[in-house]
């Protein structure tokens, strides 16, 4: 098992930046793939970007591309997702994830990752 807790959202304004941290517990030597979802109220859970837990490939759904940064810190067990020029549409519970099966970094579907953390609302004014 591995445990997923995000840290970081709040309410900020349009063009502001945020970071998010996602820390692993548990098995993370089992970890393959990490990544961030986000879900706005009315609408399902949706990919925004990943990365392998042993290789630097990442992916990123094209509304946050140029934007989002998603990183990481072996060391920490962290995950991180530095978000710049927020829109009003970002706003969301931000989810991190991770999976612990040999899936491609572009696959998006939520099917295919195993652990979830209990989210952080991102909150972006105009």
């Amino acid at each position: 098992q591995v445990q997923l807790v995000e840290s970081g959202g709040g309410l900020v304004q349009a063009g502001d930046s945020l970071r998010l941290a996602c820390a692993a517990s548990g098995r993370t030597f089992n970890m393959h793939r990490m990544a961030w979802f986000r879900q706005a109220p009315g609408k399902e859970r949706a990919f925004v970007a990943a990365m392998y837990w042993r290789a630097d490939s990442t992916y990123y759904v094209d509304s946050v591309k140029g934007r989002f940064t998603i990183s990481k810190d072996r060391a920490k067990n962290t995950v991180y997702l530095q978000m710049n020029s927020l829109k009003p549409e970002d706003t969301a519970v931000y989810y991190c994830a991770a999976d612990a099966r040999v899936y491609s970094v572009v696959d998006t579907l939520t099917s295919r990752y195993d652990y979830w953390g209990q989210g952080t609302q991102v909150t972006v004014s105009s």
